[in-house]
C-alpha cells in the first residue's frame, strides 16, 4: 500500500517539467526482444538514475489490451521511483515526457508506433530529453524506432537484392546506424544486409533475444545473453545495382560481439573487454 501511494505522489511531480535527475549525457537502450534480462534491466536503471528514475513507458506500438502495463511493473518492481504509461492523448503528456529520466517502448508494431506519434509533437519532445540527458530505449519493435532509417519488418528473407529491405523513418535518436531484433532467432542476416549496402553511411546492428545494446559517448555497449551482430560497410567498396539487383561489396567489417564488449564507433571494429 505504501509503495502504491508514494508512486501516486511522484507521478504527480512527473507532471512538472525538469523533475527528472539532470544527467550529463543520454543514453540508447535497444533490446532484440524475446525478453528484458534483469542484467539488462539493472544498467538501464543505473542509467536513468537508479532509484530516483522516473519512468514513462509508451505502448503504442500494440493494440492489445493492457499493453504496458507489464512494463510498468518491471520498472516498478527494479526499484525505480515512479513509472506510468502514457497516452499520446493526455493532455499532460508533453509534460510527463519532460519529467522522465527513462522513456521506454515495449514491443508490437513499429510502424504502428510512428504512425501513432505522427503529428503529435512529442517526438519532438523524446529527442529534446535524449539530448538533455535522458534515457530512451524499448525491446523489439521499441527498438526499431530508435534509429533514423527504421527496419519496417518488409523485407525479402531469401535473397540479397537492392531495396528489398524496406526502411521509413524512425525517432532518429541514433541517426548512425539501423537497428535490428529478434536477429538471430528468426534468420534475419539478409535483411540487415540488404538495408546496409542500399545505405553503407550507416552500420547495421542486429540484436538478438534478451540481448541489449546500450550506445553512449560513441560507443555500443553489450549486455544480456546472446549476440550482437554488426555489418560495417562505411570504409567498404559497394557496387550499386540496378534497383532489385543482387547487391554485391567487398570489405565490410562484419562483427559479433557478446555481453561485455564495447563496439567504437569512430575506430570502426575495435573492440574491448569491459570486464
Amino acid at each position: 500500500m505504501f509503495r502504491v501511494l508514494r508512486c501516486a505522489v511522484v507521478l504527480l511531480v512527473m507532471l512538472t517539467p525538469g523533475a527528472a535527475a539532470a544527467q550529463s549525457a543520454g543514453a540508447i537502450v535497444a533490446v532484440g526482444g524475446g525478453g528484458t534480462t534483469d542484467a539488462i534491466v539493472r544498467r538501464t536503471l543505473e542509467l536513468a538514475g537508479g532509484r530516483n528514475a522516473l519512468v514513462v513507458v509508451l505502448p503504442q506500438s500494440s493494440a492489445v489490451e493492457g499493453a504496458g502495463d507489464s512494463s510498468v511493473k518491471m520498472w516498478i518492481d527494479a526499484g525505480a521511483k515512479a513509472a506510468v504509461k502514457l497516452d499520446f492523448k493526455d493532455p499532460a503528456a508533453k509534460a510527463r515526457l519532460e519529467a522522465a529520466s527513462l522513456i521506454w517502448m515495449p514491443g508490437g508494431d513499429q510502424n504502428r508506433f510512428m504512425t501513432a506519434i505522427d503529428g503529435t509533437g512529442l517526438d519532438d519532445v523524446i529527442r529534446a530529453r535524449y539530448r538533455a540527458g535522458a534515457v530512451v530505449g524499448g525491446t523489439s519493435a521499441g527498438a526499431a524506432v530508435l534509429s533514423g532509417l527504421m527496419i519496417t519488418g518488409d523485407a525479402d528473407l531469401q535473397s540479397l537484392l537492392s531495396g528489398k529491405t524496406v526502411l521509413a523513418k524512425g525517432l532518429g535518436l541514433w541517426t548512425d546506424g539501423i537497428f535490428d531484433q529478434h536477429f538471430l532467432k528468426r534468420l534475419r542476416t539478409n535483411r540487415l544486409m540488404s538495408a546496409v549496402l542500399d545505405h553503407p553511411a550507416v552500420i547495421g546492428v542486429g540484436i538478438d533475444e534478451a540481448t541489449a545494446v546500450i550506445v553512449r559517448e560513441g560507443r555500443l555497449e553489450v549486455v544480456g545473453r546472446s549476440a550482437v551482430v554488426i555489418f560495417d560497410a562505411r570504409r567498404a567498396t559497394v557496387t550499386k545495382p540496378d534497383p532489385g539487383g543482387v547487391v554485391s561489396a567487398t570489405g565490410i567489417a562484419t562483427s559479433v560481439l557478446r555481453e561485455g564488449m564495447t563496439y567504437h564507433l569512430a575506430q570502426g571494429a575495435a573492440l574491448i573487454r569491459n570486464r
